[in-house]
């Protein structure tokens, strides 16, 4: 239920604040006064989108705020999955800045629009002579049934199972658009891999034969060089070892007259050690080299394979041919096992298939048998409403199954007796069409947990005793929802537990749109006014207290 709404900087609108009571409230005012303007700005709280055009002073940023009464309406999990704070009132904002750049906030919280739109679909229900329209659709016309039959959560329980089936459906499409290539390639994809099995390389292998390949290419001036290290360490009558030897004697000695030199010595018998240890492994290193002219055609002709393969599949690294190798197992594994694969996918395919069809006629049958007692409902509400000759019938074929179903409706309609009911689409005229939509949405609202329902001049084309009876089922409506009407007819603004004037402020520098609560007087004045003209007479007056007390 919405509580208050303040509007800022909105078109005709500089500021403009409302708070509603939680039943019937009438909103009335001269045309072009910008009472749909407020709709408008409503509208945004919902989601819509809006740039600069909506800003009444370009300078400043334009915000729409409403407060709503959430607790009876069991939005807690909403909140939660959304991630927003919860309490039992909510605050929604939307901001649209001089840039055209839009901002919308739960609870102080941002959101997006799509976020918006979802929380403003569980609070408002805004319509519009526009949004008639949308009778004509099929789709929307299945929406209604589902809403009359509340067979909403079986519609959800069935798309959820429709999803499953589209992508069972999706997957075993793909695989057999793919069985073709499988079978083509397999052949190439296991020549392939038996060429890189054959190959048998390990990681790090490249490595290790191109710096094989280097020593054994160098190995004579690898050999003498090693061999003058070896003379230079240890072999010639001046060698590093042999004059080592010889300081670490003059260090022993010193270390006997004084222990300051003991450090000097431990340092150098340590640098002996190495020098010993180095020796050692230069001594392996040029034992190990020899030229070996049949070990490098090996390690070529090996490198030659790699070199090969690499190109071929377009690598640079073993690595890669690697993960290459895996990719063919895979793919060659895939041809083996593709019937089973097919197989399984057609398995999977069928059983969903028949879980969402067992769900859609379930779907079906509630649906179907809600349309007798929907027609003869609404055909009895339209009648009530002047239209004597209305007859109301559902055409409904089986169609291939969708996302909504196996259920193809369409609701017809015949203002005239003798007239055989054809589409709505094709034979309703703007204000029957205005009737029609007005006692869907009075048979959906006891059916529905929608809080606040807003009628934006949906009384187009009524007058006199059926705009009474129009008014009178707005009132009923209130009992359970809150009802916002904007209306021109005297007969529904009487019936409201709250009126509003909307008037434009020519003392401004610009004209703009403000609206105030009327008191009781007010509004006997105004239903008047609305009765007869400006300057109501006494009978006016009279007409008016009437109106509102009967």
């Amino acid at each position: 239920m919405l509580k208050s709404l303040t509007i800022e900087n909105y078109a005709l609108i500089e500021r403009l604040e409302l708070q509603p009571s939680a039943q019937f409230n009438i909103i009335t005012g001269e045309t072009g006064a910008g009472k749909s303007i407020m709709v408008g700005a409503v509208g945004l709280l919902l989601g819509n989108r809006a740039d600069t055009r909506v800003l009444s002073d370009p300078d400043r940023k334009c915000f729409i705020e409403g407060e709503f009464e959430i607790s009876e309406y069991e939005l807690k999990e909403f909140f939660e999955e959304k991630d927003l704070d919860y309490d039992d009132t909510a605050l929604i904002r939307r901001e649209i800045g001089t840039s055209g750049k839009s901002r919308a906030f739960v609870n102080d919280t941002p959101v997006t629009l799509d976020t918006l739109k979802e929380l403003g679909s569980c609070l408002m229900d805004i319509h519009s002579q526009n949004d008639t329209q949308l009778l004509g659709s099929a789709s929307f016309q299945l929406g209604i049934i589902d809403d009359y039959a509340e067979s909403n959560i079986l519609a959800e329980g069935f798309k959820s199972k429709f999803l499953k089936y589209s992508k069972a459906l999706h997957d075993y499409e793909r695989i057999k658009e793919e069985e073709h290539a499988i079978r083509r390639e397999s052949d190439f994809n296991s020549f392939l891999l038996e060429e890189l099995h054959k190959a048998r390389f390990n990681e790090g292998e490249q490595e290790q034969l191109e710096s094989d390949q280097e020593v054994l290419a160098n190995a004579e001036e690898i050999k003498m060089r090693l061999n003058q290290a070896l003379e230079t360490l240890s072999v010639s009558e001046f060698s590093i070892d042999s004059g080592l030897e010889s300081v670490l004697r003059d260090f022993r000695q010193l270390t006997n007259i004084s222990n300051t030199y003991k450090s000097l010595y431990e340092r150098i018998e340590s640098v002996l050690i190495e020098l010993q240890d180095i020796k050692r492994e230069v001594e392996s290193a040029e034992d190990k080299v020899e030229h070996d002219p049949q070990k490098i055609v090996e390690i070529q002709d090996r490198l030659g394979v790699l070199y090969h393969l690499q190109q071929k599949h377009q690598t640079n690294s073993v690595v890669e041919l690697l993960n290459i190798q895996a990719g063919l197992e895979e793919k060659v594994n895939r041809f083996h096992h593709l019937d089973e694969e097919l197989a399984n996918a057609e398995k999977i395919l069928e059983s969903t298939k028949q879980d969402a069809l067992h769900e859609a006629k379930l779907l079906s049958k509630q649906r179907k048998a809600s349309f007798v007692i929907f027609c003869d409902e609404l055909t009895g509400m339209l009648r009530e409403l002047g239209m004597e000759k209305a007859v109301i019938r559902i055409h409904h074929e089986e169609s291939e199954m969708s996302s909504t179903g196996i259920d193809q409706i369409s609701i017809l309609f015949s203002a005239s007796k003798g007239i055989e009911p054809l589409s709505l689409k094709l034979v309703a005229s703007g204000g029957e069409f205005s009737r029609v939509m007005f006692c869907i949405k009075y048979l959906l609202a006891g059916k529905t947990a929608l809080p606040t329902i807003i009628f934006d001049e949906i009384d187009a084309g009524v007058a006199g005793e059926i705009a009474r009876k129009l008014g009178t089922m707005m009132k009923e409506m209130a009992m359970n929802h809150q009802v916002i009407a904007i209306s021109h007819l005297p007969q529904i603004a009487a019936k409201a537990n709250r009126h509003y004037y909307v008037y434009k402020d020519s003392d401004e520098a610009k004209a703009v749109s403000k609206i105030r609560l009327l008191t009781e007087d007010e509004r006997v004045e105004e239903i008047a006014k609305m009765i007869t003209g400006d300057k109501p007479s006494q009978s006016a007056i009279t007409s008016a207290r009437e109106l509102m007390l009967s």
